[in-house]
This record gives C-alpha cells, sequence and structure tokens, in this order.
C-alpha cells in the first residue's frame, strides 16, 4: 500500500510503500521527547516528493549514525534515515505524519533505547 505524509506546513512531502503492520516507540532521549512512532522501511521504499534544501534540517547525535530529519519551518521531525545491521539504508517513518491513517489500529512495540 502507499501511503502519503508530510510535516505540519507541508515543506516536507514524501510517499512511502509497504504493509503498515505495526510501530516502534523508543525511549531514548530524543524519541521520548519526539513522541514519534516509527514505522522501518527500505529507504528505496521512501520517496521526498517536496523537500526544499534550504528547509529540511538534520540533526545527528551521539554516535552519529541516524539522520533525523525534521523542517525547520514548524518543527516536525518526519523521519529518520540510517543504515540497518546488514549494511541497508533504512528511512524510520514517523507514522504520525502519515494521512489518512488510524494510529489506533497500528500495534505498538516498544523499545528500550534509554539502556543501550
Amino acid at each position: 500500500m502507499k501511503y502519503r505524509g508530510s510535516c505540519h506546513c507541508g515543506r516536507i512531502a514524501f510517499e512511502v510503500e509497504g504493509q503498515l503492520d505495526s510501530a516502534l516507540a523508543c525511549n531514548c532521549s530524543i524519541c521520548q521527547r519526539k513522541g514519534s512512532l516509527l514505522w522501518f522501511v527500505p529507504r528505496s521504499q521512501m520517496t521526498l516528493l517536496k523537500a526544499e534544501d534550504d528547509n529540511v534540517g538534520v540533526y545527528l547525535f551521539n554516535k552519529h549514525v541516524i539522520r533525523h530529519i525534521f523542517c525547520k519551518t514548524c518543527g516536525i521531525h518526519t523521519h529518520g534515515e540510517a543504515a540497518n545491521p546488514k549494511g541497508e539504508l533504512t528511512a524510520a517513518v514517523n507514522i504520525r505524519c502519515l494521512e489518512d491513517i488510524d494510529l489506533d489500529a497500528v500495534p505498538v512495540t516498544h523499545f528500550d533505547g534509554r539502556s543501550r
């Protein structure tokens, strides 16, 4: 299935294709503050439709491995990008940014990122 998503102001917009059958809630220092619900897909399944270079923010912290992408105008975190343990480029899509989904219908797994 194909989903559309965006930041609040629309300056970052994307499509992502896949089966949204679960999401992950992490309690690490950044995820807990953002409140994101993450859906991991191969980066090739996500297409940026609109991303003005001067408006896309990238935040790196800790080991500087995950690129946390956010809108500099509205502040919304749309997704993250990193290589998975197999070396494959992966997108962690914030499903709260997707259009027309029932968040209550998506099972959420809690991940203890604080302990890592």
